[in-house]
């Protein structure tokens, strides 16, 4: 089974370590029980029984040291890391954040050259510390190129630290926070901070729940050359490769999210009954669970095909650049749209504290807002169709990558530039040997998209106009999702009716970005009419939905509850 479940969780590992850590987390959580995990989240109570659990265990040391550094099963494995945070999503979307930000901290730090703080960094993690990133600012958010903390030359090496950081997580307890700031020179710069130093003030939690997410201010806070981790260029692309590791984690937060959601959803529904029907027999409600199945089941077919790429990574293929932030945009933007599905179904149950779903209809919103907007997102993944679609590569097959072994590329990943040279395969590879009508329909909407692009591209002024390019841009990333759910269906033997089914919701979400621009102010009449040519309707076939809804769907039904 492609979802998630605890309580069956029978997945084969190449490691006895790995199978150890997954469960051992689900015995943690599972032990805690439902309704203290609820309790705790609604009293915003500091997580410290889960962070004793991945001290005792050296969950963390485990996971996110890297080879060499640390205990010989301790490594930065991409394919354990999927699993770990959907686990940690699965339970909370708190627990999960707690090690994402842990990760984030890590980043400038296993990226750099400084092998004393690395060791360091190492041994607090077999301490059970954790970790904090203080990239972003109040007065300037994400926008790193105005960081107004500094670091002042104090003399004889040393130097002073004055500024503030503004919602960075774990700075309350932090063993290590890798701050990014500027020299007197004006170059950037990435140091090692205390959290606990007497010149490190925690000014505040700015948020209302169980995380800590901290406005901090760094008082002349002394710090030596034993301190730094990169200066210059090398600090600029640790900040921007530090979050390619990272923003990739939110797309499988999302999809623990709502694998949870979905089992407590399915169950309400199909042991409810209103006006003598059961729920699950209303036509639009089998629509709704159905459309949400698929939507789930691509979002996770997509995330593991882009750890896949993740992996096989090198100097000489940066595909991953592409589809690494699709993962944060699309995976999470569909993990909202599966949430509000089923809270249309279950609708006021949804609101109830005595329900996981309760949580996961607020924190679902969080993940498409982390590590850069949608929008943000959007803006980088466009840079990359016009190599996407007119100018493919001979690039290897890359094949399916869950060996254990160190991702070691992804803290060596380079100048962080050059995202216009990078090449990729042919797209329309991975629709070949697939005979269903909706993937074929999907085919010739995108063939349709990447024709106007040819025949009517958008002008200088329209390249200028944000709000068409991200419409455009919305377009390109749902041909780039196509993609990988087909390499990853062929690769995971997905049902041909289940693969016709999530190509039902794909065509009708073509349709609709189609539409949306179509109607753009700045759109051509050249540009309108190539739309109007993309608007297909989905190809309907009621044995196909039945057996998806039966088989896969209602089949789903008091397959997994939460020990209470």
């Amino acid at each position: 089974m492609i979802l998630l479940d605890p309580k069956h969780h029978t997945r084969p590992y190449h490691d006895a370590r790995s199978k150890e850590v997954m469960v051992d987390t689900i015995a943690f959580f599972e032990n805690k029980g439902k309704r203290k995990l609820l309790d705790d989240y609604y009293a915003r109570v500091w997580y410290s029984d889960f962070l004793g659990f991945v001290k005792e265990k050296k969950i963390f040391a485990t996971m996110c040291t890297p080879a060499g550094y640390g205990a010989p099963h301790s490594r930065w494995d991409t394919w354990r890391i999927c699993e770990f945070a959907e686990i940690l999503g699965f339970y909370g979307l708190q627990y999960w954040y707690t090690w994402q930000v842990s990760v984030l901290g890590l980043g400038p730090i296993l990226m750099s050259t400084n092998e004393a703080l690395k060791r360091r960094a190492a041994a607090m993690l077999e301490a059970g510390g954790i970790f904090a990133f203080g990239l972003s600012e109040k007065e300037h958010g994400a926008d790193i190129y105005s960081t107004g903390m500094q670091l002042k030359q104090a003399g004889n090496g040393q130097y002073v630290a004055s500024g503030r950081k503004y919602y960075i997580g774990n700075a309350n307890q932090a063993a290590i926070v890798s701050t990014f700031g500027k020299l007197d020179s004006g170059d950037y710069v990435f140091f090692a901070v205390d959290s606990q130093h007497p010149k490190f003030e925690c000014v505040r939690n700015v948020v209302s729940s169980q995380n800590y997410v901290a406005e901090y201010a760094l008082n002349d806070y002394p710090i030596g050359e034993a301190d730094i981790l990169e200066k210059g260029q090398e600090a600029w692309d640790a900040a921007l490769n530090t979050v390619n590791i990272g923003k990739y984690n939110l797309g499988w937060a999302s999809i623990g999210i709502c694998t949870h959601a979905f089992y407590e959803a399915i169950e309400h529904a199909a042991h409810r009954r209103l006006y003598g029907m059961q729920v699950t027999d209303f036509p639009h409600v089998k629509q709704m669970f159905v459309d949400a199945y698929a939507r789930l089941v691509a979002m996770k077919l997509f995330a593991l095909r882009a750890a896949d790429y993740m992996r096989s990574a090198s100097a000489e293929d940066r595909r991953y650049l592409l589809y690494n932030p699709m993962v944060k945009m699309k995976v999470t933007t569909q993990g909202e749209a599966v949430i509000d599905l089923l809270w249309d179904v279950i609708a006021a149950k949804g609101f109830e504290k005595d329900t996981y779903f309760g949580q996961a209809a607020i924190d679902i919103r969080a993940l498409p807002k982390l590590e850069g907007t949608v929008h943000v997102n959007i803006a980088l993944i466009v840079k990359f169709m016009p190599s996407y679609f007119f100018f493919p590569a001979e690039l290897p097959d890359v094949p399916r990558r869950d060996e254990a072994v160190h991702d070691a590329f992804l803290f060596h990943q380079g100048p962080a530039k050059g995202l216009s040279k990078i090449r990729f395969h042919d797209y329309t590879r991975a629709f070949r040997g697939f005979d269903q009508p909706n993937v074929r329909l999907f085919a010739e909407q995108a063939g349709l998209f990447k024709a106007m692009l040819a025949a009517a591209p958008p002008s200088e002024a329209q390249l200028k106009d944000v709000d068409f390019l991200l419409a455009g841009g919305e377009l390109f990333a749902l041909v780039v999702y196509a993609q990988l759910i087909l390499e990853n269906a062929r690769i995971y033997a997905i049902e041909g009716e289940l693969v016709d089914q999530i190509f039902d919701f794909m065509v009708r979400d073509f349709s609709r970005l189609a539409l949306n621009l179509y109607s753009k102010p700045s759109s051509t009449s050249d540009q309108m009419e190539h739309c109007t040519k993309m608007i297909r309707k989905p190809i309907l076939d009621d044995a196909r939905y039945r057996k998806v809804w039966t088989e896969h769907v209602y089949a789903r039904n008091l397959a997994y509850r939460m020990n209470p």
